[in-house]
């Protein structure tokens, strides 16, 4: 019996300058895969992976761009040794490079969304800054603390919003610059291990990000979004999703609405539980920047199952 894979996809935050460099320079699929990128968006993206600061790299507009095209880098030099997902899964961002890998959306649609996508996102951003006098809103992350706990403290803290559902010990919060400083204090009050302030432009999946769901919506109107050929699971739902159709409403309400990851593993966690149990032998990959959701499966009740592995390195690649 043939092994499955399971490939989870990073979100913004774990994009590198540098990243994935050795991987196109040892696997001829993934370079093409970025010179197609490039054709599609009219401009070098290795520049923009290997060559741009570490500060212009999270902007939304260079980051979702950036992160989904190394993502993809990577599975297509995956794809070159045989491995392929049975499941597929995307953190915030991640569910797009998910959707491309599940066939609901087209490579060049992939791209081209994407791209958009961060424009539109940080044009939102922009904005919300500007009202204000210039500090921009963003993300935090509340470690120690369950997530009840964060959502009540989140709401005492003003225009502040539970966002991911990371694990039973994370919860990041989006909201305004101010309401994220009154978040900080709030919490070490509380008794949070940490309070830390993310690498990203933006609140996103709260409801600061209406403006940007609004535009989305225009974006992808007469965008074709196929049913799944793979097992996809919704960061909107928590669940398994089967339609075409419901994918594309919940990629307008994903910037609006928290990440279900939680809900993610746990779905995923019985599907190997239950294939390992008739016989079958699972792998969870992580492919592209970071080892993110690496980490967070280790606080999952599925962790002794398996052990996923971040592949964001040649070296990762072969040792599969």
């Amino acid at each position: 019996m043939s092994k499955k894979y399971a490939f989870l996809f990073p979100g913004q935050g774990a994009q590198a300058p540098g990243m994935i460099k050795d991987v196109c320079e040892a696997y001829p699929e993934a370079r093409a895969c970025l010179d197609s990128i490039s054709q599609i968006i009219g401009e070098d993206i290795t520049k923009l992976l290997w060559e741009t600061e570490a500060s212009v790299l999270s902007r939304s507009d260079r980051s979702q761009l950036s992160i989904t095209a190394a993502s993809l880098a990577v599975a297509a030099a995956l794809k070159a040794k045989g491995i392929e997902p049975a499941v597929c899964a995307g953190f915030s961002l991640g569910e797009f490079p998910a959707m491309c890998l599940s066939g609901v959306l087209s490579f060049e649609d992939t791209i081209k969304i994407v791209k958009l996508r961060g424009e539109i996102m940080q044009k939102v951003c922009d904005d919300i800054a500007a009202r204000s006098a210039g500090n921009p809103p963003g993300m935090a992350a509340v470690m120690g603390l369950a997530p009840d706990q964060v959502k009540a403290i989140a709401q005492e803290a003003g225009e502040a919003y539970a966002a991911n559902m990371n694990s039973v010990k994370q919860t990041v919060v989006s909201g305004t610059a101010e309401a994220l400083t009154k978040l900080e204090e709030l919490g070490k009050a509380a008794g949070a291990r940490r309070v830390l302030r993310l690498a990203v432009a933006g609140p996103y999946h709260s409801p600061l990000m209406q403006a940007a769901a609004d535009e989305l919506e225009k974006v992808i109107a007469d965008v074709q979004f196929n049913d799944p050929k793979t097992i996809f699971l919704s960061n909107v739902t928590g669940k398994a999703v089967t339609s075409g159709e419901e994918i594309k409403k919940n990629a307008i309400l994903h910037l609006t609405n928290p990440v279900l990851w939680t809900d993610e593993e746990a779905v995923l966690g019985k599907l190997i539980q239950e294939g390992q149990a008739a016989g079958e032998e699972w792998a969870i990959l992580e492919p592209g920047p970071g080892k993110v959701l690496s980490g967070l499966w280790k606080d999952t009740d599925f962790a002794s199952l398996v052990a996923p592995q971040p592949v964001n390195t040649a070296e990762n690649i072969a040792s599969l």
